[in-house]
């Protein structure tokens, strides 16, 4: 459900060309990028105000502790879901399990907006990218490195198989699974020290795959490219992989199964509950994040929010998420693949950056009807809307607020679909790939409504870029165009 503060919003318009890296932060709370901002007026002419700044920086940081929080608690869910199925491993129990990991991606897809800036999420000291984000929703999976696969025509060696050598498995003869090697934490750190970028092993799509299986045909086919399952009149479980029952009761590696999953959720909370503390009250990270004493301080820090809101809209979202699948038509190339959960990826995203830029957090939906029903942790909170309407640029919130209406109108079609029987994986085959497909349109909205968010940079003094320019290597403004 939409967390927009405002009742109405109309309609309309993304790109700039960023300067990479994530390189926006710094461990020093006085400057972390350059900006042209050092007088006391911002270059819209408008009078900055540093008291104002302020509420932006720590209704963001509310918002960040509030979503990580929930998204601690979810994880928890899942955790005990999974088991519980261990415990009793029954259809009704996996199918529990499932559903524990859905709600898990509600609040978590909020809280990607927080990527790119160096917080929590992406480094432990507030400079190097050395924090926990690959270990909890790195994607493409290295699902054959995992347990078996089904080769086929949009599972071809290009994207399931894996290239480097791990250690004490004996891949691609063995797996993790169908081998003897400990599963553990050392495990997670020996593979990811091999650097291949399908040896994911860990985070939200290890236990997806776990769970769901690989998304083949009914009959176990993975020929996948002309013709693909649709959902059972929009059931979220009868979409996605079927992994069957036996994998789990009656299979020779069902115990190995159930531990890979205890211990990938393990992990998954510990990770989560690190990035959380980072932006508790009084932590370092969102002491030096939120304490501003100039000027300059103010713009650097409003320009890291800016710079995440742009990133993950056009490079990450609009880029690796959703042109890659679509420009190719391979579902292996889409988000949640294994469950058909990927519209619910493409909203979350997009409202966290809503979500930030309106200075609000609603909640998040614990029945997957599409509305937000846990609000104990909801922020009404001082947005960048209220920072321009009350520096005199109310025509730029307004153009702003219309970008990011449109973007919800495509994004809300995306989900329409899927919930009517039609997921992510079906609006990317090739007889779908029209300009009236709603994720080409959302690509091009989530582009158009980052050129506002370059409009804001400008109206607070700041001179640099709003989009990391090396996160992806597809031009956006053309959809269907691969990227290289």
């Amino acid at each position: 459900m939409l967390s927009f503060r405002k009742l109405a919003i109309s309609s309309a318009v993304v790109l700039l060309a960023a300067c990479g890296g994530g390189g926006s932060s710094s461990s020093d709370s006085g400057s972390s990028t350059s900006s042209s901002s050092s007088s006391s007026s911002s270059s819209s002419g408008g009078e900055f105000s540093l008291e104002n700044a302020r509420k932006v920086l720590n209704t963001n940081a509310d918002i960040a502790f509030a979503t990580y929080s929930d998204s601690v608690d979810t994880a928890k869910a899942l955790q005990t879901a999974i088991a519980t199925f261990k415990a009793e491993p029954t259809q009704a129990n996996l199918d529990a399990a499932k559903i524990a990991w859905l709600v898990s991606r509600e609040p978590y897809g909020q809280t990607e907006v927080y990527r790119f800036r160096l917080s929590p999420i992406d480094s432990t000291d507030y400079q190097n990218e050395d924090g926990p984000e690959g270990d909890i929703n790195a994607w493409p999976l290295g699902e054959a490195l995992i347990d078996y696969t089904v080769s086929g025509s949009d599972f071809g060696a290009d994207q399931t198989e894996v290239s480097s050598s791990y250690p004490s498995i004996g891949y691609p003869q063995e797996n993790i699974i169908n081998s003897d090697v400990a599963i553990d934490d050392a495990l997670f750190a020996a593979v990811a020290d091999v650097g291949d970028e399908r040896g994911v092993i860990s985070g939200y799509h290890a236990i997806e795959f776990m769970l769901w299986g690989q998304d083949l045909n009914t009959d176990g086919s993975a020929d996948t490219e002309d013709d693909r399952e649709m959902s059972t009149g929009g059931n979220i479980l009868n979409s996605g992989g079927h992994r069957p029952l036996s994998d789990f009761t009656t299979d020779a590696n069902a115990a190995r199964r159930m531990q890979f999953m205890e211990v990938v959720a393990a992990k998954l909370v510990a990770d989560l509950e690190a990035v959380r503390d980072g932006w508790a009250v009084g932590s370092s990270y969102r002491t030096a994040f939120t304490t501003v004493n100039t000027e300059t301080q103010a713009v650097n820090r409003m320009a890291e929010i800016l710079f995440g809101m742009g990133t993950l809209s056009t490079a990450e979202l609009a880029g690796e998420r959703m042109q890659i699948a679509f420009s190719s038509g391979s579902q292996e190339d889409e988000h949640s693949c294994f469950s058909d959960n990927t519209h619910r990826d493409i909203w979350l995203d997009a409202e966290g950056v809503s979500n930030s830029y309106y200075g609000v957090y609603a909640g998040y939906d614990s029945d997957l009807d599409g509305t937000d029903d846990v609000t104990t942790r909801a922020v009404n909170g001082y947005g960048i809307d209220d920072y321009l309407n009350a520096s005199g640029n109310s025509a730029l919130d307004d153009k702003v607020s219309t970008a990011l209406s449109v973007t919800a109108t495509n994004y809300e079609a995306i989900d329409a679909s899927a919930r009517a029987g039609t997921p992510f994986d079906n609006l990317i085959m090739d007889e779908a790939r029209t300009s009236d497909n709603p994720v080409a349109k959302t690509i091009l909205s989530l582009t158009e409504q980052t050129l506002r968010f370059a409009e804001i940079a400008v109206a607070i003094g700041y001179d640099g870029s709003v989009v990391d320019d090396g996160a992806t290597d597809c031009d956006t403004t053309q959809p269907d165009q691969t990227c290289d």
